[in-house]
């Protein structure tokens, strides 16, 4: 039995009920959640489970379509299986990385080259792109950021085809992951009009309704990596105000 991933249809959705339809060595696995589990470079939400405290999100290995809510060992024999919880999402830390996830999807928009990997945290993010280094500007992408969020973009997302993947491989912008095949289908999240929009890739992660909601950010940092890697560091401005106030 699969876990239904509520996150895909409803990223603002911070709490749900479910039943435990697995217990694993480390923690629980329900019929249907909120928390997102880690992957492609998105951390796993952290929470509770009938008030018991929820430290990471995972995928099972051994079966995929199932999500593990991490749990102190302590704590785990207050389930059984069977059991119904109710789970309550760290919604501060989740709306963080909602916000700089979508952001990193518009700093896809403004370079041209695939990125080669990427990683998202509550306070900071980077994105790696096989790119010249003297072809980017920390000033003028960190304007150029800034002037598409501010455009009030809405967000969406739908569900194509594979096939529809296979025409138009400029579609997939990474190098480093893949969108996971299958299916049949492939989930889409397009920022802007879908007739005509401002970015539009595959991605299973959480975004913001809209780009207005990600607020102002900050290119602080631009670094050769290596040879196909240059790395872009973006803070969100009220993470940077908050940081220089306790300095």
């Amino acid at each position: 039995m699969s876990t239904k991933k509520l996150f895909l249809d409803d990223a603002m959705r911070q709490s749900f009920d479910a039943k435990i339809i697995a217990i694993t060595p480390v923690g629980l696995v329900l019929d249907a959640t909120c928390f997102y589990a880690t992957s492609g470079g998105q951390p796993g939400d952290t929470g509770t489970l009938n008030g018991v405290r929820v430290t990471d999100t995972i995928k099972d290995k051994e079966v995929p379509d199932q999500i593990i809510h991490v749990v102190a060992p302590e704590n785990m024999a207050q389930f059984t299986v069977g059991q119904a919880v109710t789970g309550q999402i760290e919604w501060a830390r989740r709306w963080a990385h909602m916000r700089m996830h979508t952001a990193l999807h518009l700093v896809c928009k403004l370079i041209t080259g695939y990125a080669t990997g990427n990683q998202i945290a509550a306070d900071k993010g980077r994105i790696d792109f096989d790119v010249e280094m003297d072809a980017l500007d920390k000033d003028a992408l960190t304007a150029q950021l800034n002037d598409l969020i501010a455009g009030n973009h809405a967000i969406s997302t739908s569900v194509v085809d594979e096939a529809e993947l296979d025409k138009n491989p400029g579609l997939v912008r990474t190098l480093s992951v893949q969108p996971p095949r299958g299916s049949g289908t492939i989930r889409m999240v397009t920022i802007g009009d879908v007739a005509n929009p401002v970015d539009r890739q595959p991605c299973g992660g959480t975004h913001v309704p809209n780009t207005s909601d990600i607020g102002g950010v900050t290119i602080v940092k631009i670094e050769n990596k290596g040879k196909q890697n240059k790395r872009i560091v973006l803070v969100l401005n009220d993470v940077l105000a908050a940081q220089s106030a306790a300095a």
